[in-house]
């Protein structure tokens, strides 16, 4: 027993003393700065972690393409605001095929079959069909009703003129009326204002007429002398004698 521990006893004291330097060490890691104990070499930190790369969304890839002059317009339709594109990619010969909506991308789907992308574009534009029917409906029935509210002001207008041109008429025919009647009465007037005029001419052409009668007759014609005055005096009435009868 006496043996072994002899023979233990080097062993021991340097795994001791081995131990002991190691606490020590610890221990002047740990120990706060003083003046007596200046602080330790300060241990560089490690660098900051890069945060993994977030992988850019299907939509903002295609737009990076597009702005980057990378995709080539291979179909397009519109519906109204809705609209199907086939997009084609030469550098991956990828294709991308976009249902949009005004000017947002509304669904972006990518694949390197061409069949399978002129499926899903005859898809997506039977799509905008259906979605754009509405506001096309839409459009057509508000111009519809915006035209009818203008039609019905330019007719009005329309009819108010024509009543205007009614009302003119009608005041033009009562003044004409009033025009003829006083026309008519003034034709009666003058009617009778001829008649009379051509009995003045009729008694004038015969004096005419009388006249030069009298001017083309060679025969010397005298005047008629006028019977003499009656006297007022009455004369006396004489006898006259008996006168004695003749001798033989």
């Amino acid at each position: 027993m006496k043996a072994l521990t002899r023979s233990a006893s080097p062993r021991c004291v340097l795994f001791a003393i081995g131990t002991m330097v190691l606490m020590a060490t610890s221990a002047c890691a740990s120990a706060p700065a003083t003046a007596n104990n200046p602080m330790p070499q300060a241990v560089a930190a490690p660098a900051a972690a890069t945060p993994p790369r977030v992988p850019l969304t299907t939509v903002e890839s295609l737009r990076q393409l597009i702005d980057n002059h990378q995709l080539t317009e291979m179909r397009t339709t519109y519906n109204s605001t809705f609209g199907a594109s086939l997009l084609f990619r030469p550098e991956t010969l990828g294709y991308y095929v976009v249902l949009f909506h005004g000017k947002e991308f509304w669904r972006v789907m990518q694949t390197d079959s061409f069949d399978d992308a002129e499926s899903l574009y005859r898809t997506f534009v039977a799509q905008t069909q259906t979605l754009g029917q509405v506001e096309i409906d839409t459009l057509r029935l508000d111009a519809g009703n915006k035209y009818a509210e203008h039609m019905i002001s330019v007719n009005e207008a329309k009819l108010r003129s024509l009543q205007q041109d009614a009302n003119n008429q009608q005041q033009q025919a009562r003044q004409v009326a009033e025009a003829q009647e006083q026309s008519r009465q003034q034709a009666v007037t003058l009617s009778s204002d001829l008649h009379n005029t051509n009995a003045q001419l009729d008694a004038v052409k015969q004096q005419i007429r009388a006249l030069e009668a009298m001017q083309a007759n060679p025969a010397l014609v005298l005047p008629t002398p006028a019977p003499a005055p009656a006297s007022t005096t009455a004369a006396p009435t004489t006898t006259p004698q008996q006168q004695p009868p003749a001798t033989p």
